[in-house]
């Protein structure tokens, strides 16, 4: 079976947007996924050695790094070697057709290639071009974008790990995934813009930036409250109880997000009388008094296994939750009925399911996450088409 050439035969809210996609590694790649997913054709250039997350093993599926099929689903991959002359027309001529242009090389890196936004922007007016670099054009052009960097710089280290111990990285590069997603809420507005204008414009997003406003309630605490937050373990700066704690067998994650239900959580653990201890009646008085109201509470919770508060505290309304593995979370939506994993492509290479859910027009998934290269020929072919075409 022949796939149809790019641009044609996708269904979606995002159907015949074509995207050339230059990013690489995370951020570039996890808003290219999930333009995929809506039904955007994306067109993934690598270079003549790939996606560098094609390598990055372990784990992998086969020969290939799971950190690579992580994102890359929908896509389909051409190798241009900008280069080469040949290659380099070929680029131009994708960006020329392209509706979304995005790319995480340095700030000014792909001037020297004629892809950079003026160069475009000159070729294909409408374009919406979406630049993601570290730290922005400016100052911060020349520092290499790294999400561990800018966990560490953007004061995130800072918050994570027990208030005596060392500072800590989040479990995943949360500021490469965040990145991506404003990248994609900036190309759907740009487009919705071009939809009533016929104007296309330049994007910019940074890690630094979108790691600030993703603190949020942190940095909030500096810019307007003048406070520094630190480290806290797992307990919440403005909270309590919010944060894991020991029961008869196993911790379990106990949260109490207001009067009422500080109220129903010391009825549920069998002392009603605290809800209304003129220290602990209040948001701010429980704060205030955490270290005297903390041991009363794990006194009540070590009587049962985590298990079965658990139970109880649900049948009550109340929050409450195990910490578990990642199979067990996936395990858990499973349960839920959420389908998280959905099988793609004829091996049925497995992914995690597209978070949006539309009553209308659902995401698709159409590829499995490319080859090198894999349609390197037919997308040649179309664009050497597009250029004859264009010259005659």
């Amino acid at each position: 079976m022949v796939d149809p050439a790019p641009g044609e035969g996708c269904s979606g809210p995002l159907a015949g947007i074509v995207v050339a996609d230059f990013s690489r590694v995370l951020a570039g790649p996890y808003a290219t996924m999930l333009l995929a997913d809506l039904g955007a054709e994306v067109i993934k250039v690598e270079g003549p050695g790939g996606d560098d997350t094609r390598a990055w093993v372990p784990p992998a599926r086969g020969d290939v790094g799971t950190y690579y099929l992580a994102v890359n689903r929908n896509k389909r991959s051409v190798v241009l070697d900008l280069k080469d002359a040949n290659d380099r027309a070929l680029a131009h001529e994708l960006s020329a057709r392209a509706d979304v242009f995005i790319q995480n090389f340095k700030p000014g890196g792909l001037a020297r290639f004629g892809l950079d936004y003026e160069a475009v922007h000159s070729r294909n007016a409408a374009v919406i071009y979406c630049s993601i670099s570290g730290f922005g054009a400016g100052e911060g052009a020349s520092l290499p974008g790294y999400d561990l960097l800018v966990q560490g710089m953007s004061g995130l280290m800072s918050l994570t790990g027990d208030p005596d111990g060392p500072p800590y990285r989040s479990g995943i590069s949360v500021f490469d995934v965040m990145t991506g997603m404003h990248s994609v809420i900036g190309i759907l507005a740009a487009l919705h813009h071009r939809d009533r204008t016929g104007q296309g414009q330049h994007i910019e997003t940074n890690l630094l930036s979108s790691a600030l406003s993703a603190l949020v309630n942190q940095t909030s605490a500096y810019v307007a409250g003048g406070v520094v937050p630190g480290r806290m373990g797992n307990a919440h700066l403005s909270l309590f109880p919010y944060e894991p704690m020991a029961t008869g067998d196993g911790e379990l994650i106990v949260i109490a997000g207001n009067d009422g239900q500080f109220r129903r959580l010391c009825a549920a653990i069998g002392r009603p009388e605290l809800a209304d201890d003129d220290r602990f009646d209040t948001v701010g008085k429980r704060n205030d008094n955490r270290d005297q109201l903390r041991p009363l509470l794990l006194t009540a919770l070590a009587a049962r296994s985590a298990q079965e508060w658990f139970d109880i505290l649900t049948a009550a309304g109340l929050p409450s939750g195990p910490i578990n593995t990642v199979q067990g979370g996936v395990e858990l939506a499973e349960r839920l009925g959420l389908d998280p994993v959905v099988t793609v492509g004829p091996d049925g290479v497995p992914s995690v399911r597209n978070p949006i859910r539309f009553s209308v027009t659902p995401p698709d998934y159409r590829y499995p996450p490319p080859a090198l290269d894999q349609q390197g020929e037919q997308v040649r072919a179309w664009l050497g088409t597009a250029r004859e075409a264009a010259d005659g």
